[in-house]
């Protein structure tokens, strides 16, 4: 790859044609950024990012993964998380928007993923300078600002009075919220308003996010 070249691919296979090697050549430092680890999850991109997460401890080597909290509503991808962790790399929660899917390596190669579409995800390769150390202080902003896994797993547990854990309860056992309602004796508007405030409370986009995080948190319990 020539300097300051930009290059577009369509799917894992070509990227992994074209680029894939980038992957395995990273000497000093390897740095993902992405919302959740889907970009990553077809068998070829993942093989490619694997390979390069066996070195992760390998001594003057760093391997960054910033994540959005979404992460961490798929099983598989908490486990992904945690073998690479302990591979040596090192995994942080953003709370700030990450709208782009990244790779940097080594501070000479970015990978940008763009959306998934039917022809395959489209992903933009550059060896710019300029566009490298841009995106890399945004990374690093980002980076500063985030929380450790382990740290955003085992952090504070919130405060949830009786009908929080009922409510966390009725959520897990899949009560309809006509029903959950009646149980707490309140109106559906009511109960609708306290599961959304306890899904902000639980840093959780969805019902099932909150059920995952309320179970890393131990809060189904009575």
């Amino acid at each position: 790859m020539s300097n300051e070249q930009v290059f577009s691919v369509h799917g894992d296979a070509e990227l992994t044609a074209r680029a894939g090697h980038l992957f395995e050549s990273a000497q000093t430092e390897f740095l993902c950024a992405a919302r959740d680890l889907r970009t990553w999850s077809r068998p070829e991109a993942r093989a490619a990012v694997r390979t390069r997460m066996r070195d992760a401890a390998a001594p003057g080597f760093t391997t960054r993964k910033l994540l959005s909290p979404v992460a961490l509503a798929d099983e598989e991808a908490r486990v992904h998380l945690r073998l690479v962790q302990g591979a040596g790399a090192l995994v942080r929660i953003s709370g700030s928007p990450l709208p782009h899917e990244t790779i940097l390596i080594d501070r000479r190669v970015m990978i940008l993923a763009g959306r998934e579409n039917p022809a395959g995800r489209e992903y933009t390769v550059t060896t710019s300078q300029a566009l490298i150390d841009g995106v890399h202080a945004l990374f690093q902003a980002a980076w500063d600002s985030a929380v450790d896994l382990d740290v955003y797993l085992s952090g504070d547990v919130p405060h949830l009075d009786a009908d929080g854990r009922t409510i966390l309860r009725s959520l897990a056992s899949g009560l309809t919220d006509e029903v959950a309602a009646r149980r707490l004796g309140v109106s559906l508007r009511t109960y609708r308003r306290r599961v959304a405030e306890l899904m902000a409370r639980l840093e959780a986009g969805s019902r099932f996010q909150a059920g995952l995080r309320a179970g890393e948190l131990g809060l189904r319990r009575a």
